[in-house]
């Protein structure tokens, strides 16, 4: 059940470049913007090399014990509805039944294709992770939404979001302001394109040798439990 307007606005992407211009936020001075531009023909030297960087670099914190068999591997967009509907229904029971109790961790990363504001909220919660509160914003970003392109991502909100969790809000604008973190989201998008994801929400569970097992769409806490413990079991073989 992979989110609709993701996949439609997938396509597009995989054939565009995007370039970031930074005009820092509002109320302190301009917007984010988005630019999309058409991508130079680039002509094909072999297929995409995938390695375990592809799926564990340029993403968040570890969520979760670091020594945690089993890592759990989210692809997502803030602004994205079935992200939504994963972190309201299931990530919660993951929380609880497996990152808590140690056999899972968790490290989300940014496919940011929904629109402008998607960038911004993936901004605010890197600068948000220089002050060791990756996960917090990530949280308050989750439980505001409230639609695609609608204006709750907007800078003046990201700001009271960082306010709300108590962030050093000087050091927290100039890193938003500066696009800091700029390249490690532009790096975690080509990441998901290179592993060929066409939506979002898109999960990859990495078992203890190795293996990687997808999961696309917003599935139940059960879809997920079943992979953890078939991975789980080749601990105790």
């Amino acid at each position: 059940m992979i989110h609709g307007p993701s996949l439609a606005i997938g396509a597009v992407i995989a054939s565009v470049a995007i370039i970031i211009a930074f005009l820092g936020f509002n109320g302190i001075s301009n917007e984010v913007e988005l630019v999309i531009e058409p991508a130079p023909t680039i002509q094909e030297l072999g297929p995409t090399i995938i390695s375990m960087e592809t799926y564990l670099a340029n993403g968040s914190p570890v969520l979760g014990d670091p020594n945690a068999p089993i890592t759990l591997v989210e692809f997502g967009d803030y602004q994205c509805h079935f992200c939504n509907v994963f972190f309201h229904s299931t990530e919660d029971d993951i929380l609880k039944n497996y990152i808590e109790t140690g056999k899972v961790k968790m490290i989300f990363k940014d496919y940011n294709i929904i629109g402008p504001d998607s960038i911004k909220a993936s901004h605010g919660a890197h600068c948000a992770n220089d002050q060791g509160l990756f996960w917090e914003y990530h949280d308050i970003l989750y439980s505001n939404w409230t639609g695609e392109n609608n204006g709750w991502a907007s800078s003046k909100n990201l700001s009271k979001f960082a306010q709300e969790i108590s962030l050093d809000m000087i050091e927290w604008s100039e890193c938003v302001t500066n696009g800091s973190h700029s390249q490690t989201i532009l790096a975690s998008n080509e990441d998901a394109k290179s592993l060929k994801i066409t939506g979002t929400p898109a999960f990859f569970v990495i078992g203890p040798d190795g293996k990687t097992t997808r999961i696309f769409g917003a599935q139940p806490f059960e879809a997920f439990e079943k992979i953890f413990e078939i991975e789980l079991q080749k601990l105790k073989n």
